[in-house]
């Protein structure tokens, strides 16, 4: 009876060394193959832009790109239809600059393109390609970053547009992360699925049940470290909620979880915390930590005359089911009017 070869007694585990180096090349042929034709759809989008409309929408335009759907599709097969054009040449009108396109298809696949394009606002285009870029979002996390308004949540209520582009900067051109650009407001928690009479316990318990979740809510570069965070000072116990490290910003992030609103004593208690923290717990290299107070309602001047909109504790509200995307929307436009009238106040 013939054996079956051990593959253990390889020299040097050759099966599995050569399946490495197979599945790699592949991973890198893929990478290669979407690069080359992203590139090849923004040329053809910018070659019917350019050469056809002459960078007009009329309505003759239509007619032009059915009929080289048309052809292309008899000499090519499948991939070239009205529709796919029509991507094309949105994606050329989107991102006119080949430097920028060359990035692009560098670090995203087209699939992930074809879902920015349609974005109106080009600052809200930039935060998504970003985002997805930087964190390596899959197309479904991209799809559902934007279905749960993220960008609208984050810059809710804070950060005027100028600040917003100086953030982006930062992150396009240094690879940089603004703190105030990854501690963001409100926190969606919908997915905990809390009844309505939940303890900070509960609260506690489902965040660590749905753990891979709310660290995509929490956004970049969040890593857990630990819950109920013991915090030993005149031999009284003390414990933080939960603890986390974020490689971005170099920092420990303490969270605290409130069941009601916000009361200037919690203040006190994180600053406490975070003092201890720095000085037992902060590594070498490390940044200080900083402190999330995670409430079910804000005191917006209570926060301001204590000084936490510009320190190292960060107060945000958490919404337990999804609101309306009207409602959030409209508390987006109406901090971008309060944030213009600030800027326009102070050049005045």
């Amino acid at each position: 009876m013939s054996k079956t070869p051990d593959s253990s007694k390889e020299p040097g585990n050759l099966f599995g060394d050569i399946k490495d180096l197979i599945q790699r090349a592949k991973q890198r042929a893929a990478v290669a193959i979407n690069a080359e034709l992203t590139l090849l759809y923004w040329q053809v989008g910018q070659r019917i832009h350019t050469e056809v409309l002459k960078g007009e929408r009329a309505d003759y335009g239509k007619q032009i790109i059915t009929d080289l759907a048309k052809k292309l599709t008899a000499a090519f097969g499948r991939g070239w239809s009205n529709k796919q054009l029509h991507h094309c040449l949105r994606f050329a009108e989107t991102f006119p600059d080949p430097e920028i396109v060359s990035a692009v298809r560098r670090q995203l696949s087209w699939t992930h393109i074809k879902a920015l394009i349609y974005i109106e606002d080009d600052l809200k285009r930039e935060f998504y390609y970003l985002m997805a870029a930087q964190e390596g979002w899959s197309t479904r996390t991209l799809q559902n970053r934007m279905g749960s308004l993220m960008y609208e949540r984050t810059m809710l209520s804070r950060k005027p547009e100028t600040t917003i582009e100086h953030d982006l900067n930062q992150l396009r051109e240094k690879g940089r992360i603004n703190e105030s650009f990854v501690l963001k407001e409100p926190y969606l928690l919908d997915f905990l699925d809390l009844n309505d009479t939940f303890v900070e316990k509960d609260l506690e318990d489902a965040i660590l049940r749905e753990m891979q979740q709310f660290l995509l809510e929490m956004g970049m570069g969040f890593t857990f470290v630990a819950r109920q965070h013991r915090v030993l000072i005149d031999d009284d116990d003390f414990y933080i909620d939960l603890l986390f490290y974020n490689r971005d910003l170099n920092r420990l992030v303490a969270i605290e979880l409130k069941k009601d609103n916000f009361k200037a004593e919690y203040k006190g208690q994180m600053e406490l915390y975070l003092r201890w923290l720095d000085k037992y717990d902060r590594r070498p290299g490390e940044e200080s930590p900083v402190g999330i107070i995670l409430c079910a309602g804000k005191k917006q001047e209570q926060i301001e005359l204590l000084g936490l909109h510009e320190g190292d504790i960060h107060v945000a509200d958490y919404l337990t089911k999804m609101p309306p995307k009207e409602l959030l929307e409209e508390r987006f436009q109406q901090a971008v009017r309060n944030a213009r009238k600030r800027i326009e106040n102070k050049t005045e």
